[in-house]
């Protein structure tokens, strides 16, 4: 499956959707903050990409704010991070076929183009 997870609100987002031409290729897109990310979601992201510090942002806003770059957290704390609030989750995360992509990197944007 197809599928991509993302925020309609952030701009980058909006970007590597027109780019890759998400819409034109019959993606399932998940608005991460109107339709939350389930456990279930969450640890399948999870085995594909091996961690959970994988998925996790260390960008968000809250991140400071909650001063989590003061602690050493745990893969136990970053996903239940990424349940409890959506800006937590690194995006977009990108599914195709049986491969993911995370993050807005321009490496990480061009792999999932190649795999297009």
């Amino acid at each position: 499956m197809n599928k991509i997870f993302y925020l309609s609100s952030c701009d980058t987002c909006k970007r590597i959707i027109n780019e890759l031409e998400l819409k034109e290729k019959a993606f399932k897109f998940q608005d991460i903050k109107t339709e939350k990310i389930t456990i279930s979601q969450l640890e399948e992201l999870k085995n594909k990409t091996g961690s959970y510090e994988a998925l996790f942002s260390k960008i968000a806003r809250k991140y400071k704010e909650l001063k989590l770059n003061e602690k050493k957290l745990t893969e136990e704390e970053m996903k239940n991070l990424i349940l409890k609030e959506y800006t937590f989750l690194k995006r977009p995360v990108i599914l195709i076929n049986e491969k993911i992509f995370v993050g807005n990197s321009k490496k990480t944007i061009e792999e999932a183009k190649k795999a297009l």
